[in-house]
């Protein structure tokens, strides 16, 4: 549904949780990169799974950044400021 709303409704940019319900967040960017409506969204991926391996694959996955759960405000802040920047430089 999610993949869905983000072709719709063209998002500047996509907070993704890593552990969604019958799909993976990597799977799901997967999906949003492949397809033209969506490709050039920036996505942040949002996780409680915070070994650096984790955060190692997400990025190579592919992701603007990887935020680790509980959120820090300030870190939170900063990610989306440059995800913001990055999307409408691709604008």
């Amino acid at each position: 549904m999610g993949i869905q709303m983000a072709r719709a409704h063209q998002p500047e940019v996509i907070l993704m949780d890593i552990n969604l319900p019958g799909i993976s967040g990597i799977e799901a960017l997967k999906i949003l990169r492949e397809d033209p409506a969506t490709a050039r969204i920036p996505v942040v991926a949002l996780s409680a799974n915070a070994m650096p391996a984790d955060i190692e694959r997400g990025l190579a996955a592919g992701f603007f950044s990887y935020l680790t759960k509980p959120i820090r405000v300030k870190e939170f802040m900063e990610a989306l400021d440059a995800a913001l920047a990055s999307g409408h430089a691709h604008a």
